[in-house]
Formats: C-alpha cells, structure tokens, sequence
C-alpha cells in the first residue's frame, strides 16, 4: 500500500488546504485581525505575532502553559509556552512562543512567527495551524485565493467565523452522518438498476429566486420576523449577508452535491451494477478525467454565479419590503445595465434634475478590479456599491472614494477588526445607506416628486 502524504514530513514544501486537513488530528483556524498581520510589513507596530483567543488556548490544543520565572516577587504572572511549528512554503522550523500576561487579562499571543507568512495577506485571510500529535505544522491562506473558499467549504465555516478549533476526525464523522440517508439512496438505487433515475431525480436545481426565496423564508422563521423590511430591523446588512453567505449557501450545497456525485457516480461507474469491476472505475478515472474536470470546473463556476444572483434576489427583497422605490437591471445608454436605479430610470435620464435624486446601487458579493467597470455606470448621481467582500486593501478603498463610490457594508464588516472598513468614512453600513442616504437625504426629495407610494 502506498504511504500516505504527511504533511508532518519535510518532504513536501507546499500542499493542497484538503491535504493539510486530512494529515492533522485537529487544527486551529483564526481570521486574521489587521493587528495580526500588519506586525509583519509595517515598521510602527507593536504586537509582534497573532492574537490567540482564551478559548482555544486552554482547550488542549496548545501545548500547557507555566509561569515564567521572574526576578520581582509581586510582578503579574506571565504564563508561556514554546514550541516548534514547520511552516508550509517557508523553509526550516521556527520556534513560536504562546504567551499570556495575566496583567493585560485574557491577552495572549503567539509570536516567532515568519514575517512573509503574514506580509502581504490581504484582509480577512486565514491562520491554519494542524497538530498531530506533539507536531506542529501553519500555513497562511490568503483571503483572495481559491484555497480561502475551500477552507470555509471543508470546514463549513459561517459568515461570522472568527476562530475555533476542529477535531478533523469529529468533523469527517459529522459530515457522513449528515450524508448517510442520500449515501445509502445511492448505494441502492446503483445496485438495484434505477440511478438513472435518481440522477433524474436530484438533477434538476432550483432557480436562484427560488433558492432565494426558500432562505429568507427560513431566515424570518428563525428570527420572528414578517418580512426584510430594512427600517423595522438593527443590522440590515447583517441579515442579507447571513442569508446570502450563510443559510442560502448551505441549502445549495447540498442540492449541488447531490446532483454532482451522482454525475461523477454514473461516469466512474456506469449504469450497470454486473459490469462493474476496480479496473473499470481505474480507468474511467484517468481516461474520463477531461470531464471530471470540467464537471468540477462547472460546480465552482455555478457556485461563483449563485452568489451573485443571490445577493441581488436579497436587495431586491429588501427595498421593496422598505417600500423604496427602485428599477432593477434597465438598460441605459451604450447597452450598461445597473443592478439597480433609485427611484427610476425617468428620474435617472431627467436633464434637470439635481445630483442627490438619483443613484445608482450595485451589488457585488466580491468586488477585485471589477468597481472599475462599475463607475462607468453613472451619469450625475451618486454610486454605491453594496458588497460582503472583507479583503478589500485599503488602497483600494481610497481609489474608490477618489472616484465618488461609496461602499455599503454589513454592520458587523464596518466595525470588524479583520477589515479596512472602519476607518473610511466612503464605506458605510446598510443602516446608514437606508436610514441616512435613503430615508434622510433622498426620500424628502422624491417624496416632492410624488414618487413614494404611502400606501
């Protein structure tokens, strides 16, 4: 039997996300603050390393802390620990300090890190630290790339993560319990002649307003809520991003799973359970790896088109639940089509109008170089980009404002400590768009108009 990849091994300098799970008995995982990574590429930071939780220090995951030996009888205990950690793409090990100074209550960190590790991370990226046995072995996953996606999707990570600590063979357990029922329908409907029709069955997907329709139904159910009326609730930009991220991403994993490996069962295998054989399905993993492939290629690329579609389904429910009058996805000049116009296109194309009667409002879940191309959507008006993207740098933040765009956030992105958003008065939360922009600045203006229907 060929000898399992060892991440624990020297042998192996960078490794797929899966790769690193499966090799670890348990792992720690923390979104980075901007304290956590700026130690590493600005010179004028104090905290030299990553903030460690109390929860997951003391949790077993860590080697124990003891007290240091200090000199001043009455000086507050500082408990630390040493250990070394092998960091993935880094050559040679590095001996890391966790240390807790019982002054500054439950501040602990964890130091001796690599600084390129950390330097150019762009924000809300991940710490992922596996151990096995007395081992110890990191890697940084930047928030921009592929592997960040695949960490939240292996871990089942929501929305709000922060930090925690899996146990990897707890979570295998959990996953296939979860799984067993559709496993078992599976299993017997290939043995008894009928995947044909159970392909049939869980092939066909739900539209993405329905989809979406089915999450904001489970999110007010959960939350005693009558519908997404933005003023009748604290944290609007909260709600659409756990609906969108959280609850609708859940639901349409599970439909695409089912339909995928039923496709992949039916390519590897066949439909004929007598003409199965191990060779058989060797073969037709290497021979038939070209639409492997593709149907992989085609699930991320669903996946990335879901999320958009959603964010937009969500919006649109959330202004005409607040009775705000808008236009969704009309075509003004030169074939440009805004997510949304607020209140109209006629208001929008009207010559004589003032700049604050209309904007435009885009909806991005990830936004990279693409606002770009969204400011040529604007005719003298105000642009705002709604987004639940936390890796925005903050250059980018000021090229955005120097061109007039305003992003809107959710409110819990607007005061995270893992994001440039704080700080930037051109970034808002949905609160503020709907209670300031709207409903202060805007919804006098088109109330003269006669364009709010009070009924």
């Amino acid at each position: 039997m060929p000898e399992k990849l060892d991440i624990f091994s020297e042998k192996e300098p960078s490794l797929p996300v899966s790769t690193f799970l499966d090799s670890s008995e348990a792992i720690f995982v923390k979104k980075l603050s901007l304290n956590d990574r700026d130690w590493a590429r600005l010179p004028n930071k104090h905290q030299a390393g990553v903030y460690v939780p109390p929860a997951e220090r003391d949790n077993g995951f860590f080697p124990p802390l003891v007290a240091k030996q200090r000199e001043k009888v009455d000086a507050n205990e500082i408990r630390e620990a040493f250990f070394e950690i092998e960091w993935v793409g880094i050559s040679g090990k590095k001996k890391a300090r966790l240390a807790h100074y019982t002054s500054k209550r439950a501040e602990t960190h964890l130091t001796g890190l690599p600084k390129p590790a950390f330097s150019d991370l762009a924000p809300a990226s991940f710490l992922v630290i596996g151990r096995r046995g007395d081992k110890y072995r990191a890697v940084t996953i930047d928030s921009e790339s592929e592997d960040c996606d695949l960490l939240g999707d292996l871990l089942s990570l929501p929305p709000d993560f922060r930090s925690g600590v899996f146990a990897l063979e707890a979570l295998r357990c959990k996953r296939e319990e979860k799984e067993i029922t559709f496993l078992e329908e599976v299993v017997k409907a290939f043995f008894d002649g009928t995947i044909i029709a159970l392909a049939a069955k869980y092939a066909s997907m739900p539209t993405t307003a329905a989809l979406a329709a089915t999450a904001r139904a489970r999110f007010l159910a959960d939350n005693g809520l009558e519908n997404l009326d933005p003023y009748a609730m604290a944290k609007p930009g909260d709600a659409l991003r756990t609906i969108s991220r959280g609850i609708e991403y859940e639901i349409f994993k599970d439909f695409q799973m089912r339909a995928r490996a039923i496709e992949l069962v039916r390519l590897l295998l066949g439909d004929d359970p007598s003409a199965v054989s191990p060779e058989k399905a060797l073969r037709a993993i290497v021979l038939e790896y070209p639409k492997i492939d593709a149907i992989m290629l085609s699930a991320a690329q669903q996946r990335k088109s879901r999320a958009g579609y959603s964010f937009e389904h969500h919006i649109e429910a959330m202004l005409s639940e607040g009775k705000i009058p808008f236009q969704k996805q009309v075509v003004i000049e030169a074939k440009k089509r805004p997510d949304f116009i607020l209140p109209s296109l006629a208001l929008y194309d009207n010559k004589i109008r003032t700049d604050r009667e209309a904007l435009v409002l885009s909806a991005k879940t990830t936004l990279r170089e693409r606002w770009k191309q969204v400011h040529a959507e604007i005719k003298n008006c105000d642009l705002y980009i709604a987004t639940v993207d936390e890796n925005i740098a903050e250059n980018a933040i000021i090229d955005m404002a120097s061109q007039g765009i305003c992003l809107v956030v959710p409110e819990s992105l607007k005061n995270s400590d893992t994001t440039e958003y704080k700080r930037h008065a051109s970034v808002i939360s949905f609160e503020k768009f709907f209670s300031t922009e709207i409903k202060g600045v805007r919804w006098p203006l088109w109330e003269a108009r006669g364009l709010i229907n009070c009924g």
